[in-house]
């Protein structure tokens, strides 16, 4: 057990003051919607809000407490619960939350007993080192994904192996019924194509748990063995074609995709990814060229370029125009800055990549711990400041909660990266107004440096590597009703998809109330909810935005508040802003870390998350 609960206790609320949440309203922000994304992604076993803030409260309490008994340091329990009733209060109310995995698995029996890594959002893998050991990145990403961990990874191993015919054993291989069993498997097909094992006769996987049923430990249901034996049958095809070459750009996309298509597959899970080549590598610039393919498994990751600063972006910005690909990541300003108001200090001089939405600098290995806060629904800096205090204790906790896996744990040890986030950034400004508001920002992030100073020093632990960040905070915003990061509100009126397991209860609960189901299109088990949405008083929506104002927001962050990274992608018109984005990528590549385009029509995705609507359409 990873935090000792048997022996040391847990924190609890007292039962009083819990009882009074349990009728009041839930300030949901867009009412149905929040609730059917609560009750689709963040409810375990039926919860009801009251009960999910109490287990998060009580789990971030209970992790400080045993920290600091196991360690002899400093615990006051009625201090702790003062400011846990206070933590709860600011969570109901939509102040501030954890971020998507913390709202799922904080204060789980499955966190206290296997870790932190399903409380992490995302983390980043390098392919640099494949030539010593093949499988090994791709393992740590199924592995990880399997936790919900979405992941990051680079093309550095290319041309660094040579794929053999594999030899073939005369004994089967049965698939253990775990995260372990799978990577293994995993493991040893890869392992087979470089020399360093043999092919099974055959896959066993009959003890493989059958789709539905339920992960008891860490939630939702089974994927059942069909996934994973059309990943083992694709990987072994996509291999047999390289027999003989070396492995290359493409192969290690593909591998990743394939890796991630069949977690996606898994029921509650759902991956994320993003790939980063080299600007000149046309292979790397081309894959989602082929839309068979991408309709296959390439649309798992999101691919981006390791930009250099002064390039010549035409051509990157060319295939970026045809359909939002790739995306952008200045790794050397990364490395190089916090804030980019501030001198450079290369503290994060390793970094080798980001998590899939760019707004976390990652080593190898490393995972990336969020919390996220809403000024706009604040009264006053002060009572931000109240807010952003619980928020900054939160992420910090997650960094005392090992994850088992040793090389990620000796990065994050040393780094204990967080990034504090703000969402609903346009409302804040739109709110306070937005000298105000960036005054706001640059005040607060100073202040997070003095509480961590503190807090670092009260849990003996090394002060945090970065600490800001502005994530793109998809669904989570959904529930407080807040735009999503720095991205301004669709449109007046819009439909809202939200992706659903196949099997979920959700999906007969939404058909019979009215609302449009269908199949999803990228993922056999999953259906697609079409929620209408208005937005009351919007005076613009983001496609009235210009381009050139949604990139300097970003930019706007990423000086005076995220010294980690801003992730925006920013939607440009393709008749009339296509051409400007060469000139803007010159123009902010020493102002930003990262930047994601996408063509606000034209971009070939089915079933896109947001589509504006008519009025008549929102009505009928």
């Amino acid at each position: 057990m990873l935090v000792d609960i048997d022996t040391n206790g847990q924190f609890r609320l007292e039962p009083d003051f819990i009882r009074q949440y349990e009728d009041r309203p839930v300030p949901w922000g867009f009412g149905a919607l929040s609730w059917i994304t609560y009750k689709r992604t963040y409810s375990r076993n039926g919860e009801q809000w009251w009960q999910t803030c109490r287990r998060v409260i009580e789990g971030m309490f209970t992790v400080q407490r045993v920290h600091c008994l196991e360690r002899g340091l400093e615990w006051d329990e009625k201090k702790a619960r003062r400011r846990a009733r206070e933590a709860y209060e600011r969570m109901f109310r939509f102040k501030w939350t954890p971020p998507g995995r913390g709202l799922w698995i904080m204060g789980t029996r499955f966190m206290y007993e296997r870790g932190g890594t399903a409380l992490n959002n995302c983390g980043f893998v390098s392919t640099r080192d494949i030539d010593t050991n093949y499988a090994a990145p791709f393992v740590w990403m199924l592995r990880m994904s399997m936790l919900g961990v979405g992941i990051g990874f680079d093309t550095r191993g290319k041309d660094k192996v040579t794929i053999r015919q594999p030899e073939v054993a005369e004994e089967s291989h049965t698939v253990g019924d775990s995260r372990e069993g799978w990577g293994e498997a995993v493991q040893r097909l890869l392992n087979a194509y470089v020399g360093e094992a043999a092919l099974p006769r055959e896959w066993d996987l009959s003890q493989v748990r059958p789709a539905g049923a339920p992960l008891r430990s860490f939630g939702g249901v089974a994927s059942g063995p069909a996934p994973l034996r059309r990943m083992l049958e694709d990987l072994n095809s996509l291999y047999s074609s390289y027999e003989d070459h070396n492995v290359d750009a493409r192969l290690i996309v593909d591998t990743m995709n394939l890796i991630g298509r069949c977690v996606v597959a898994g029921g509650t899970r759902r991956s994320a990814q993003v790939a980063f080549g080299e600007p000149g590598d046309t292979q790397f610039l081309d894959l989602k060229r082929n839309r068979e393919k991408v309709s296959d498994y390439r649309w798992v990751s999101n691919n981006s370029i390791l930009a250099q600063v002064g390039m010549d972006y035409r051509e990157a910005a060319q295939r970026t125009a045809e359909n939002g690909e790739p995306g952008y990541l200045w790794l050397d300003n990364a490395r190089a800055y916090g804030r980019m108001k501030e001198e450079p200090d290369w503290a994060d001089a390793h970094a080798q990549g980001s998590n899939p939405c760019v707004e976390q600098t990652l080593w190898d290995r490393e995972l990336c711990t969020l919390v996220e806060t809403y000024p706009a629904h604040h009264d006053d800096y002060p009572d931000y400041r109240r807010t952003l205090r619980i928020a900054y204790q939160y992420a910090k906790t997650v960094t005392l909660v090992g994850t088992g896996a040793p090389r990620t744990d000796a990065v994050m040890k040393r780094n204990r990266r967080m990034g504090c986030s703000m969402t609903g950034i346009v409302q804040a400004v739109n709110k306070f107004g937005y000298r105000t508001f960036i005054e706001w920002c640059d005040s607060a992030y100073e202040y997070l440096q003095e509480l961590d100073r503190s807090y670092s020093q009260w849990l003996h632990v090394p002060r945090s590597i970065k600490t800001t960040s502005v994530k793109p905070s998809g669904t989570v915003s959904i529930l407080a009703g807040a735009t999503p990061g720095v991205h301004w509100e669709h449109a007046p009126y819009y439909i809202r998809r939200v992706r659903v397991a196949e099997n979920h209860p959700l999906v007969e609960m939404c058909r019979d109330a009215g609302y449009r189901v269908e199949p999803g299109a990228y993922a056999d088990d999953t259906m697609v909810i079409s929620l209408p949405v208005h937005i009351r008083g919007l005076s613009r929506g983001k496609g009235e935005v210009p381009l050139w104002e949604k990139v300097d927001l970003a930019a706007q962050m990423q000086r005076y508040w995220s010294d980690n990274q801003v992730s925006c992608t920013a939607e440009f018109d393709p008749e009339t802003e296509a051409e400007d984005l060469p000139r803007i990528l010159s123009a902010y590549e020493d102002r930003l870390k990262a930047i994601v385009f996408l063509p606000s029509v034209g971009h070939g995705y089915e079933q896109p998350p947001y589509e504006a609507i008519s009025r008549d359409e929102h009505k009928e």
